[in-house]
């Protein structure tokens, strides 16, 4: 069976989740403060609201009923513009990042990882700007090679959905999907993973979440870097 260190030494670029990860963006706060905006918005765009978005006390879960509730409004037609919605949640993620934690480890990971030569890349449902202003203000920015948020214009295409990992495989030139792995903290990042076909690493403190993600499949979860930096400086087993 393979050694953790060897599903890191096979694996030419690393994909990161940003949220977890790399930075405790909200600090373990809840984000429902930021679905109320959100709703605030929506009823004076559209009145009443369906009970699905109504309920939902998350920055992205609102997101993506809002966009449900477009399609239902239009009669099943997509393509309803959220940008306000959207930019509401982007707003807050930039006020997150000027004060979020650092990941313990996080740092010395993504050194190791660039010394040792992989393409790095953050797949995020967060906004990407706002993650790129983090990496910059943390003197990171410079090892990655991308960074990847949500669409704006699509909230269904965040994690579990694939997108955002093809589109870092197309960054990267369209590799075997065998060739990278995703680092990500969320059920959502292991089904997206599972979707794109390309190796997982689960990351979570939460046991939980660990025990989950190993019934769903995820043969690696750590607690902390520290077991990767071990693998990371551990002898190849074949």
């Amino acid at each position: 069976m393979d050694t953790l260190r060897d599903v890191l030494d096979r694996a030419d670029a690393v994909l990161l989740d940003f949220d977890g990860p790399v930075c405790d963006l909200f600090g373990g706060a809840c984000t429902a403060y930021i679905a109320d905006e959100v709703k605030d918005r929506a009823r004076l765009e559209w009145g009443r609201l369906d009970r699905r978005v109504e309920d939902c006390a998350d920055s992205h879960g609102v997101l993506r009923h809002l966009a449900d509730m477009a399609v239902r409004r239009t009669g099943g037609r997509r393509g309803t513009r959220l940008d306000w919605a959207d930019g509401i949640v982007t707003r807050h993620e930039y006020t997150a990042v000027r004060r979020a934690a650092p990941t313990p480890g996080a740092r010395e990971l993504v050194g190791a990882l660039a010394l040792l030569g992989k393409a790095l890349l953050i797949v995020s449902n967060n906004s990407a700007e706002p993650v790129r202003e983090y990496l910059e203000r943390q003197d990171l920015l410079e090892h990655f090679t991308a960074v990847l948020g949500r669409d704006p214009q699509d909230p269904h295409l965040m994690k579990p959905h694939p997108d955002v990992i093809t589109r870092a495989l197309a960054e990267l030139g369209d590799p075997s999907p065998s060739r990278t792995l995703l680092i990500g903290d969320q059920l959502t990042d292991l089904a997206a993973a599972r979707a794109a076909k390309v190796p997982f690493l689960g990351f979570t403190r939460d046991a939980g979440t660990a025990a989950r993600m190993r019934r769903e499949g995820a043969r690696d979860v750590v607690g902390s870097f520290e077991p990767v930096m071990h693998a990371l400086s551990a002898p190849l087993t074949h």
